[in-house]
């Protein structure tokens, strides 16, 4: 390349936009079509916003899909409240017992008219669980969105939600909370951003810069967030919860490991963070051997079997260096994972065993 080409071109025209490496390094495949033991994904989505076309599909068409893949039983996060939940759990929970659970949802919204928004929110569980909710999702509106009557943001350590927390304590239901996404969408977006290439395409998703005086509309750091979610679970030991995400810092086990050692009333799930896991091997097969008890399965992708297929490599099999994803280039960042090989009583208890008891399925 001469200095007064541009900086974007590598050879003959091809701009550095449209370089798609292919690996040349050549290790032994082992796929694995179903798992070696039944599955409960116990994070997904079927509502027509994150579910996407199985909110109007036949539900036989996804019954099959998960028999296909070897899924005993599916969590919807997806339930909403009132008529929404009605109609999330008549579609899915109740014909089909056994086979989903659909959790009840927030409405962070109504925060900024409502000085009493912790209480409100009990009583909406209340109603919810009524109505067959079996469990409890918060997103991430917690802390990256959802504002007080003054206009200031509800971080996951506000003291005034007390009531919904100890509300799903007294219900014995739990609580899958996301308060935080990947560290470097907390970061600027500069050349050194490994998931540049994912916030170019989506840039609602990155939560910068920081909130400061210079800056009173930014966001929490992403230290502040984990931090506060450090404290809710300190302060309501009887509530059950599950961090979405390896417990939205999948990026730092070490800590994960800190709060579940911490909190026993703790647990974390997997969903959408191989390409963390996988890049992290050693650490990762230690994180998994030593929390096999608090550790559950989820995909964030419903009915989709090659996702399947790619957990299930990455859980069973020591492969090396294969995408985690379907995508070209990978939807994350420009790396492959490793297989972790984990012994079939880990496996046992993460694939099914765990959400079992957290469900009382």
């Amino acid at each position: 390349m001469t200095h007064d080409e541009p900086a974007e071109t590598v050879h003959e025209g091809l701009r550095l936009a449209d370089y798609r490496p292919r690996q040349a390094l050549r290790r032994p495949e082992h796929l694995v079509d179903r798992p070696r033991f039944p599955v409960i994904d116990a994070h997904n989505h079927l509502g027509p916003v994150f579910g996407g076309d199985w909110a109007g599909r036949p539900v036989d068409e996804l019954l099959a899909a998960m028999d296909a893949a070897g899924v005993e039983a599916m969590v919807d996060l997806d339930g909403g409240f009132a008529e929404r939940l009605d109609a999330a759990v008549a579609r899915w929970q109740t014909p089909h017992p056994g086979r989903f659970v659909v959790f009840a949802g927030l409405d962070p919204e109504t925060w900024a008219t409502d000085p009493d928004f912790g209480s409100t929110e009990a009583a909406r569980l209340r109603d919810s669980v009524r109505r067959g909710a079996r469990g409890l999702k918060v997103w991430k509106t917690l802390g990256l969105g959802a504002r007080d009557p003054e206009g200031l943001q509800v971080l996951p350590d506000d003291e005034r939600l007390g009531p919904l927390w100890d509300a799903a304590a007294a219900l014995g239901i739990p609580v899958l909370i996301h308060i935080a996404d990947p560290v470097a969408f907390f970061e600027p977006l500069d050349a050194t951003n490994e998931r540049w290439e994912e916030l170019q395409g989506h840039p609602d998703w990155h939560f910068w810069p920081p909130v400061d005086d210079a800056h009173p509309g930014g966001f929490p750091t992403f230290d502040r967030l984990i931090d506060g979610l450090d404290r809710l679970l300190g302060r309501h030991p009887g509530t059950t919860f599950i961090g979405a995400h390896v417990g939205c810092a999948a990026e730092d086990l070490d800590r994960v490991s800190e709060m579940l050692a911490a909190h026993h009333n703790y647990h974390v799930d997997i969903a959408a963070r191989l390409g963390e896991l996988g890049r992290q091997p050693y650490a990762a097969r230690e994180f998994f051997v030593r929390w096999a008890d608090r550790i559950v399965f989820g995909t964030d992708m419903p009915g989709d079997p090659a996702t399947n297929r790619i957990y299930y490599r990455f859980l069973e099999t020591r492969d090396e260096s294969f995408p985690y994803d379907a995508d070209d280039p990978p939807g994350q960042g420009r790396w492959r994972i490793f297989g972790l090989g984990l012994p079939d009583d880990v496996l046992r208890r993460v694939y099914a065993d765990n959400a079992r008891r957290l469900l009382a399925m």
